[in-house]
């Protein structure tokens, strides 16, 4: 991967795609009857572009008494929205969190990732290509540029 900053993995295979997209409306429709599944929520940004609401699942990793969303795809369409917007909502039923959002530099990343592939490496781990909760810190730097990552506040 010769530009890490510029990751971004989308589902190449017809198979894949059906997959990815069928879970992630079977979690968001869950997530939207208020039904978390491993602290999912569905994550609503204003587009940078149209101004409109775009949504997505997204897994919501509490660690050190903070929150963070982590894109395991890469720099994804609601990753280049929310860093423009700089806020959001989470939302779970009829419940949504307003909230704003500072992405953290890749040196502060590698404790956070290890801790979102413990709790999700089951379901995001074909993203991370063999890196798993076990490696070293100078691991998870090295992948760090491809994983955005950002600390969720309350607005």
């Amino acid at each position: 991967m010769s530009d890490s900053s510029a990751r971004y993995v989308i589902p190449t295979k017809k198979f894949d795609a059906a997959m990815l997209s069928f879970f992630n409306r079977t979690v968001a429709a869950l997530t939207r009857a208020g039904v978390s599944v491993w602290g999912s929520r569905v994550l609503a940004v204003r587009g940078r572009k149209s101004g409109e609401w775009r949504t997505t699942p997204v897994n919501l990793l509490t660690h050190g008494g903070e929150r963070y969303l982590v894109a395991p795809r890469g720099h994804t369409q609601w990753v280049r929205n929310l860093r423009v917007t700089g806020t959001g909502e989470l939302r779970l039923g009829r419940r949504a969190e307003e909230f704003g959002a500072v992405e953290l530099a890749d040196a502060e990343k590698p404790e956070v990732l290890r801790a979102y592939l413990k709790r999700w490496k089951f379901e995001v781990g074909m993203f991370f290509e063999g890196v798993d909760a076990t490696a070293s810190d100078e691991e998870l730097l090295a992948i760090a540029p491809g994983y955005p990552v950002f600390r969720i506040n309350r607005a």
